[in-house]
């Protein structure tokens, strides 16, 4: 008798590998997959505009990072002496306009270069929800906690989403032939737009996602909403606010994303970096100067300049060379 309904993404049609070049944007869905993959020393660009959870914003975001455009001059937006953009994260600000701004164009100047040279765009698609600003009639990425009265909230027709992101990957794959995309759908739920609504808004979401990837095929799908909504499928593997997946669900769909699309020497690899991760972490209980520490640590040190030859681990490589080199003193201290 099976009391779930187990899902097994198909193998992307084109596999990531341990030298891959890597760019995350989207929701914050987007950023935990980023983090999973730096975790495991892959040359990830994580999420760099911050939380972005409509297509809207995200497509004008990646079109002025690939043609050069500077933020809008006036979409700055004071709030308690802190300066933040309509068109960017609460997480990019500044304590005044000039500063914002200089941090806003390297963020784009940064984003555009990495694109051009990125294997891989890992795109994630929150919500079809926008806040448009009264004032200016334009569609913003986040509100900064501004009065809601400023704001017109309302579901972005599906003609026009489909539009913008049919655009948006016309442009991408101009700038960068090679570049594959990972278009996903994030199982946060957005259950302040009402349950009835965030159904709609991800139903838009998957059906544009469904269509870009038939229109493209440069273009891949993988079912991190599907995974959450009908392979896990409990509200066990949500965080006490019933909306975010907790770290469980998304180490399972993180799982699951790597038999989809790793190639084999990663898949590899990852297994062999857990067990050093796990190694780095681990601290003695009877001092850093024993031999049986000294011993692990000179064993780590040997696993981490074999890794090192295929991967960057500078830091890890130092940090064990210091507390080795600590141990060591402190033994001869006591000698």
């Amino acid at each position: 008798m099976q009391f779930h309904t187990e899902l097994s993404p198909e193998s992307l049609p084109y596999s990531l590998g341990l030298e891959s070049r890597i760019v995350t944007i989207g929701s914050c869905f987007a950023e935990v997959i980023g983090q999973r993959l730096i975790d495991n020393k892959l040359n990830v660009l994580n999420n760099p505009f911050g939380t972005i959870f409509n297509p809207v914003s995200i497509a004008k975001l990646l079109t002025m990072a690939i043609q050069g455009i500077s933020p809008d001059e006036n979409r700055y937006v004071e709030r308690d002496g802190i300066w933040f953009h309509y068109d960017f994260h609460s997480s990019l600000w500044a304590d005044n306009q000039d500063e914002l701004r200089d941090k806003l164009l390297a963020c784009l100047i940064q984003t555009g270069d990495e694109i051009r040279k990125a294997d891989f765009l890992f795109l994630t698609l929150g919500s079809a929800i926008v806040y448009r600003h009264n004032e200016t009639g334009k569609v913003v990425a986040n509100c900064h906690k501004i009065p809601g009265t400023l704001f017109e909230k309302y579901l972005y027709q599906i003609d026009h989403i489909r539009d913008d992101l049919t655009r948006l990957f016309k442009l991408l794959h101009k700038a960068n032939p090679k570049l594959k995309l990972v278009l996903t759908v994030s199982p946060v739920r957005h259950t302040r737009d009402t349950l009835p609504l965030n159904s709609v808004s991800k139903s838009t979401l998957r059906v544009i996602a469904h269509e870009l990837t038939i229109w493209n095929n440069w273009v891949a799908y993988f079912p991190a909403y599907e995974l959450m909504m009908d392979d896990l499928r409990d509200y066990r593997f949500y965080e006490a606010d019933m909306i975010h997946p907790n770290s469980q669900a998304h180490d399972y769909i993180f799982g699951k994303f790597a038999e989809s699309a790793f190639d084999p020497e990663l898949r590899g690899f990852m297994a062999d970096w857990a067990q050093v991760s796990k190694s780095l972490t681990h601290r003695p209980l009877y001092g850093d100067n024993t031999s049986a520490h000294l011993q692990f640590l000179t064993k780590l040190l040997a696993q981490l300049e074999t890794i090192a030859k295929r991967i960057d681990v500078s830091a890890e490589l130092a940090d064990v060379r210091r507390r080795l080199n600590q141990g060591e003193k402190q033994e001869s201290q006591v000698a």
